[in-house]
């Protein structure tokens, strides 16, 4: 999970991915190797992080946005250009 907490760009609750990130556009690549159990954040071609999977048997992407503590009335994200790409056997 890639989010947002006081303008930064974080995998899941910490390490920080991009601060400042609000008002800006910025490529985001995941790539989820569930075999190996990783995953690797790109944001505008540079690698952030590679960290271990989460585990589970089903996985999603969702492009929004979720509420969360001391949320406000008005929260927006605004994606173009999606693809999702799935390796073949």
């Amino acid at each position: 999970m890639v989010r947002v907490y006081n303008g930064s760009l974080m995998y899941y609750k910490g390490p920080v991915l991009v601060p400042n990130i609000y008002d800006q556009w910025f490529r985001l690549n995941v790539v989820h190797d569930v075999d190996s159990a990783k995953v690797k954040v790109y944001i505008n071609g540079t690698l952030k992080i590679e960290a271990d999977g989460r585990g589970g048997t089903s996985h999603a992407f969702k492009c929004g946005v979720y509420a969360q503590n001391n949320d406000s009335y008005y929260m927006e994200s605004r994606w173009k250009g999606i693809k999702v790409l799935k390796k073949c056997d």
